[in-house]
């Protein structure tokens, strides 16, 4: 900042001391030294003021960043969230169980198992009849 170099502190210590009388000198450079520690005092302040702007800088970046970040993570659940692997599996057993082609888009049907069934209609499965001729075969 006042860009001293040590051969210049030299020449102005040397010209105190014939400047100021001996009787004042104590007094002087005491003076000197509080004048010099407060400013490196107020040196320090700001410095600590600018890092602590650079922090808040920076932490307001990271915070930028890591709402992106879960931003992006909810989208990715949302698109994960659609592709539901059990679903398409329940949609493919149900289909086959109800003999279709392709399943059916209602999901959430009940199935009717055989325990819910009639007899009749159990014993029409199991012979492969039609309803009607097993009716007309028993008789």
């Amino acid at each position: 900042m006042f860009d001293l170099e040590p051969g210049k502190l030299i020449v102005i210590a040397i010209v105190a001391l014939i400047a100021i009388p001996s009787k004042d000198l104590p007094r002087v450079l005491r003076t000197l030294g509080q004048f010099s520690g407060k400013m490196r005092r107020m040196a320090a302040e700001f410095q600590g003021q600018f890092m602590e702007a650079m922090r808040e800088a920076e932490l307001d970046d990271l915070r930028k960043e890591v709402g992106e970040m879960r931003d992006a993570v909810k989208e990715s659940v949302k698109l994960d969230g659609a592709f539901d692997p059990m679903a398409e599996a329940r949609k493919q057993i149900t289909g086959a169980i109800r003999g279709d082609a392709k399943p059916s888009k209602d999901e959430d049907a009940p199935i009717a198992s055989s325990e819910t069934q009639p007899s009749a209609a159990r014993q029409d499965e199991d012979s492969g009849l039609p309803p009607d001729s097993s009716k007309k075969a028993a008789t």
